[in-house]
């Protein structure tokens, strides 16, 4: 994902624009909440099928995994698409799964992923699942011959299961990817879409932020989100660079602040981690700069949002500023009429459509397994930089 240097000018003025329809989000406050953070639908601007056009009428079949408090199994709405086939459906809840297998109209069930990875008549598998499970299960699907898409984060505190999914994807040459809500925001889609076509330069700073207030944790499995250190959930916040430039980052140093929250005390939670705010500087593979924020500390404005300043211009407030200019409105790629862009900034739709394009065109999707863990991983180390009082660390590296 390194800017194109051979486009004109005038091709990059021709080819991009930024209007504030296209680009306008909505912050969500914890006062106006009435379901989790982040699942508010999206009211395009704009029909989002306008100009599709199918690239194939092969029909991939795909396993769900995964329906708890978020119910993201079907959140993304692969039951929808053209192109798939929900041909089984799995969670270890009975109840949930039965619930599962009613809204994603599949009639075969199993008690669990590792039964459902065993099923050859499955291409790919879709693992929405705690997050402590993500790798292990992606890394037996995989060698069980299935593509795989995966909720966030891709590892789970654990630098040596990211080096094992790593080692998983390579070695099997199945496709993977995470989805990223924060890709397809429209903001960070044309800040990608400039970066690509040379109207930043180099990045010599961004910033990303991810606030999502918690008073009291969000249900989860063996209540893996107790006391959950801010940095082991990182990707809404770090894709505000790896997402744009398809860069890592190569060092930090992250403060974190002590919460007044009770399940973050360090005697309450498994962890032992004391923070509800983590705040890493990060140095960039370009050399520049990055400042990542992830809190459940403070009420009010929320969400996954971020800015950049490049070495010939900037994108702030959902607008692009710098030596190029912009002629038309940006708009996301169109999605088939049956798929909505869904929650998470009206990400959802386009993450699913991603994954089931890369399987039919056979490519890479968009967010491969190296940047993937580059944004996890750094997080991981960033937290231990915190705990350490904000000691500079090195960041593994990930590159296909």
């Amino acid at each position: 994902m390194k800017p194109n240097h051979a486009l004109s000018r005038r091709s990059f003025v021709q080819s991009l624009g930024l209007g504030s329809a296209a680009l306008t989000m909505a912050a969500t406050g914890h006062a106006a909440e009435k379901v989790i953070q982040g699942f508010e639908k999206e009211k395009p601007a704009a029909d989002p099928s306008k100009d599709w056009k199918p690239v194939s009428d092969r029909k991939i079949r795909v396993g769900l995994v995964g329906y708890g408090v978020c119910k993201f199994a079907t959140a993304f709405g692969f039951q929808n698409h053209p192109n798939v086939e929900v041909v089984a459906v799995s969670d270890i809840v009975p109840d949930r799964c039965a619930e599962l297998a009613k809204v994603a109209k599949c009639s075969k069930t199993y008690a669990s992923c590792e039964d459902l990875n065993k099923d050859d008549r499955i291409e790919a598998v879709f693992i929405a699942t705690d997050a402590p499970s993500h790798a292990r299960l992606a890394i037996d699907a995989m060698k069980r011959g299935k593509h795989v898409a995966s909720a966030v984060p891709a590892v789970y505190g654990s630098l040596e299961d990211a080096e094992a999914l790593f080692k998983a994807v390579k070695s099997t040459g199945r496709k993977y990817m995470m989805f990223e809500t924060s890709y397809f925001h429209p903001d960070l889609y044309a800040m990608r879409e400039i970066y690509r076509a040379g109207g930043f330069g180099k990045l010599l700073y961004s910033e990303g932020e991810y606030f999502h207030y918690m008073p009291t944790p969000i249900d989860s499995y063996k209540g893996w989100r107790i006391g959950l250190p801010p940095q082991f959930y990182p990707t809404h916040s770090n894709a505000y660079y790896v997402g744009v430039t398809g860069g890592s980052f190569t060092e930090v140093s992250c403060m974190g602040m002590p919460s007044k929250i009770d399940y973050l005390q360090p005697a309450n939670n498994v962890y032992k981690n004391p923070f509800g705010t983590e705040i890493a500087m990060f140095r960039t593979s370009e050399g520049g700069m990055s400042r990542m924020a992830v809190s459940w500390d403070s009420p009010g404005n929320g969400g996954e949002m971020g800015r950049i300043r490049g070495q010939t211009g900037s994108f702030y407030n959902n607008k692009y500023d710098g030596l190029e200019a912009n002629t038309k409105e940006y708009q996301r790629p169109p999605l088939p009429p049956s798929v909505q862009p869904g929650g998470h900034g009206g990400s959802h739709g386009y993450l699913m459509n991603e994954f089931v394009l890369s399987i039919l065109q056979d490519r890479t999707p968009l967010v491969d397994v190296a940047q993937a863990l580059n944004m996890t991983v750094a997080g991981i180390v960033a937290h231990k930089s915190a705990m350490k009082g904000g000691e500079l660390l090195k960041i593994p590296q990930f590159k296909l």
